[in-house]
């Protein structure tokens, strides 16, 4: 069932998006080569903190979890796409690495998502590519959003920026509504007919997230840490990610300085 969200309620989700926005960004001017996830995550919890907020994927379990999420930050590497693990088993950073940076924030009891992915040193061309492409994905997705339109027209906004760019698209993997709790309804494809798929009405809150990659788009599940999703071809990925509200006029991105 989607749940609306109250202009006031927004208006929280929006101070806490700022916030968000900003440890995120603090995390991306950190990564180099001969950084440790450690470290990362170890800042992640402390800016969490100064900007008086919570963790909301540590502790999380999320449904067939067979365990709660260990740490605050996704943090996945070249072929991870999604929900990699920093503080399990370190990881120092190369030069050429795609860093994937996920949290979910939690401010006065409201969740917000947000994910970026940096190219650690000067990297390639074509990795440059593949995070420009996502990063449009991600703005023709945010620019599909009105209300009286759908979550199909997302996905087919996404998939069209991905296909022209010459990227696939992850596949079964997805956004989805977020706010009271970390995923909610409804399912937000990253592939989709326009028309299709629940109506987008004003109150409701979305996180928007494309993941290009490299190869075929088929994803292999890391059953040892039971999070990570990989590539199949262990191609490259990237994702991006914000949290949209829907308005009466269009869309507020909240997960934006």
């Amino acid at each position: 069932m989607i749940e609306l969200k109250s202009k006031e309620e927004i208006e929280i989700m929006r101070e806490g998006g700022r916030r968000h926005a900003r440890i995120l960004r603090a995390l991306k001017d950190m990564v180099e080569p001969g950084v440790s996830s450690f470290v990362l995550e170890e800042k992640a919890r402390e800016l969490i903190e100064k900007e008086e907020g919570e963790a909301s994927f540590l502790g999380y379990s999320p449904e067939g979890a067979n365990r709660p999420f260990p740490a605050a930050l996704c943090f996945s590497v070249n072929d991870e796409v999604v929900h990699g693990i920093p503080n399990e088993k370190e990881y120092i950073i190369k030069e050429g690495d795609l860093i994937t940076l996920d949290i979910g924030f939690t401010y006065k009891g409201f969740i917000t998502d947000s994910a970026i992915t940096v190219v650690s040193g000067n990297g390639t061309d074509e990795t440059k590519a593949l995070i420009k492409a996502t990063r449009e994905a991600l703005e023709a997705g945010i620019k599909a959003v009105k209300p009286g339109r759908f979550v199909g027209d997302i996905g087919a906004a996404v998939a069209s920026v991905a296909k022209d760019a010459g990227f696939s698209i992850a596949k079964g993997l997805s956004g989805h509504g977020v706010g009271y709790a970390v995923h909610e309804d409804p399912f937000v494809p990253n592939e989709g007919a326009r028309g299709t798929g629940e109506e987008l009405r004003p109150g409701m809150v979305i996180a928007i997230e494309p993941m290009l990659t490299l190869g075929g788009g088929k994803v292999v599940f890391d059953n040892e840490d039971g999070y990570t999703y990989r590539t199949k071809d262990g191609s490259l990925a990237a994702h991006f990610e914000h949290t949209v509200a829907v308005t009466e006029d269009g869309h507020i991105v909240l997960t934006r300085e």
